[in-house]
C-alpha cells in the first residue's frame, strides 16, 4: 500500500495533542510549520536479515505510539532493508486506524552505493549492471567507489526510497555525506556538484517526492573552517537560492552531536553574515531545522558518565542512556534528538523521557557552557 501526503502542520499538531496528558512540556517543538518530538528514531545499525527486519519494524511502530514522530533512515541502511522496514511500521498503523500520514515526519538520504537486502556474490558486477549500464551514474560521478550525488543518481535512489518506503512523498531527503566528494574534487566542483544535486531536488519538490531537503553529514559541520572537507551552512543556503530564490526548500542539517561530540554547541566554525558562529547558531539564523545524529554515540556514552556529569543531567533519571539523550534533546537550538532503536524494551526505556521536562536553559547554560 502506497502512502499518499506527507507531514502537515495540521497533522503534526494532531499527533501532539494525543500526548497532552502524558509529553511533558519541550517534548514537541515547532520548527518550518511543524511539529516535531524532541526525540526521533533512527535506524542505521543491524544485521540484514528478516528478524531485525522485524525489530525495527515492532520498533519503529511502537516508538509512534509512545510520542516520537520523528523517523530517520536512509537507501543504504541495511542494503535498503531498514526503509522497508520503517514502511512496513508505519503502513500498518495507518491501516489500523491508529495513525495519519500526515501525523509523521520521515527523513531518508542518498549518497552512498547500496545493495538491494542483501551482498552480491559480485559487487563490482552488480554496480555495473545496476547503475553503469542503465545510465544512472557514471564511473567518473562515482567517488572512493561509494559515494555519488548526481542528478540523475539521486532521482533514482528517490524512486526506489519511495518504493521501499510506500510512500508517495518524502518529507525530508538528505543528501548523505557530501563532503566525502572533497576527498577528491577541489572545492569549486564540489559546490557546483551540490548545486546540480540541489537543482534535482528542487525538481523532486516540485514533483511532489519529498517536501524539504538537507545534508546529513558525519564531519563536515564539526571541521576547523580551513579544513580541506569542511561544510558551510551560509555557502549552501546561498547555492539553493540561487537554484530557487528565497522560497528554496533547503531546510533541514543532520549532524553528529553528544556528549563525547558537542562540537555544534561549542566551536564556532560558520560564519553567517560576516560573523563566526557555532553550527546551532547559523541554523537557527538561517532558519534551518536541526537533526542531531548518534545522540548515543552507538552506546559509547549511554553507560558509565562521571559523577558530575549524572548529576548535572538529572539524577533522578533512570540511567545514563536517558541522561546522555537529556543532553542532547535539551540543547538549544536542536530540534530533534536521534537514536537507534531496534529493540522495543530500548524504545520503552528511552521514550520514558517523553514524560520527563528538559532540562531549564539556565541549568544547561551553567552546566555545560560555564556561564
Amino acid at each position: 500500500m502506497e502512502l499518499a501526503g506527507f507531514a502537515t502542520a495540521e497533522g503534526t499538531q494532531r499527533y501532539c495533542d494525543r500526548f497532552t496528558t502524558r509529553a511533558a512540556q519541550g517534548h514537541f517543538r515547532q520548527k518550518n510549520g511543524l511539529w516535531l518530538s524532541s526525540l526521533g528514531v533512527g535506524t542505521y545499525l543491524g544485521g540484514h536479515d528478516q528478524a531485525t527486519d522485524e525489530r525495527y519494524a515492532r520498533a519503529v511502530a511502537r516508538c509512534l505510539e509512545l510520542g516520537v514522530n520523528v523517523i530517520d533512515t536512509a537507501i543504504n541502511y541495511r542494503f535498503q532493508r531498514s526503509e522497508r522496514s520503517v514502511g512496513a511500521a508505519l503502513g500498518a498503523l495507518v491501516e489500523q486506524g491508529k495513525l495519519s500520514r500526515e501525523e509523521v515526519i520521515v527523513a531518508s538520504k542518498a549518497g552512498f552505493l547500496t545493495f538491494d537486502g542483501d551482498s552480491p556474490s559480485d559487487p563490482a558486477a552488480y554496480f555495473n549492471q545496476e547503475y553503469v549500464e542503465r545510465g544512472v551514474c557514471g564511473p567518473e560521478e562515482v567517488v572512493a567507489g561509494m559515494h555519488c550525488m548526481s542528478p540523475r543518481y539521486l532521482e533514482d535512489q528517490l524512486d526506489r526510497s519511495r518504493l521501499n518506503l510506500c510512500l508517495q512523498t518524502i518529507d525530508i531527503y538528505f543528501l548523505h555525506n557530501p563532503e566525502t566528494q572533497l576527498q577528491v574534487f577541489p572545492r569549486a566542483e564540489f559546490l557546483r556538484r551540490v548545486r546540480a544535486a540541489f537543482a534535482k531536488l528542487e525538481e523532486s519538490v516540485a514533483a511532489g517526492k519529498i517536501r524539504f531537503y538537507g545534508t546529513a553529514t558525519w564531519d563536515g559541520y564539526r571541521k576547523a573552517p580551513q579544513a580541506r572537507d569542511a561544510l558551510s551552512l551560509e555557502e549552501f543556503v546561498r547555492l539553493a537560492e540561487e537554484v530557487a530564490g528565497s522560497d528554496h526548500h533547503f531546510k533541514v542539517v543532520q549532524l553528529p552531536y553528544n556528549l563525547a561530540m558537542p562540537e555544534a554547541l561549542l566551536v564556532a566554525n560558520q560564519t553567517v553574515a560576516g560573523e563566526r558562529v557555532t553550527l546551532l547558531e547559523a541554523a537557527r539564523r538561517l532558519g534551518m531545522i536541526v537533526y542531531a545524529s548518534a545522540s548515543l554515540l552507538q552506546g559509547k556514552v549511554a553507560r558509565n558518565l562521571p559523577e558530575d556529569v549524572r548529576t548535572a543531567l538529572d539524577g533522578k533519571l533512570e540511567s545514563d542512556a536517558q541522561r546522555a539523550l537529556q543532553f542532547v534533546r535539551s540543547t538549544p537550538g536542536v530540534d530533534a534528538a536521534l537514536v537507534g532503536m531496534r529493540r522495543v524494551e530500548h524504545v520503552e526505556e528511552n521514550l520514558r523521557l517523553v514524560e520527563k521536562p528538559l532540562l531549564a536553559p539556565e541549568t544547561f547554560r551553567k552546566a555545560f557552557l560555564r556561564e
